[in-house]
């Protein structure tokens, strides 16, 4: 099952996920749109793998691991979500409203664009 969580939302999701597991935010937005804007890594770590890249990485992820998927604005992290599900990953959420929802929710000195 895929969860959709707010920004705001985040760190009680990942308050859900089993003991001793480190979460794991994947930004699977492009190389310009990470030097635009991105996120704070604070209380869970943060991986940035292009979407298309994705299938030739797999490998570099963790599926026992808590995955939050990241965007623009949540459409291509939900069909990340689901490639990771479709391949083994269990405990996944999208982040709905993407890096802008996360700018206007949890850090205001994100960048929007």
């Amino acid at each position: 099952m895929i969860d959709h969580v707010r920004p705001a939302e985040l760190s009680a999701w990942f308050a859900t996920a089993p003991a001793g597991s480190r979460p794991l935010v994947l930004d699977v937005r492009e190389p310009w749109e990470l030097q635009t804007a991105s996120v704070r890594a604070e209380g869970f770590d943060l991986v940035a793998i292009p979407m298309g890249e994705l299938p030739t990485r797999l490998d570099e992820l963790d599926p026992a691991r808590p995955i939050a998927c990241l965007c623009h604005h949540g459409a291509r992290s939900l069909r990340v979500a689901a490639f990771l599900q479709h391949n083994g990953f269990e405990h996944l959420a999208n982040i709905s409203g993407g890096i802008d929802a996360w700018s206007h929710e949890s850090d205001p000195g994100v960048p929007r664009y």
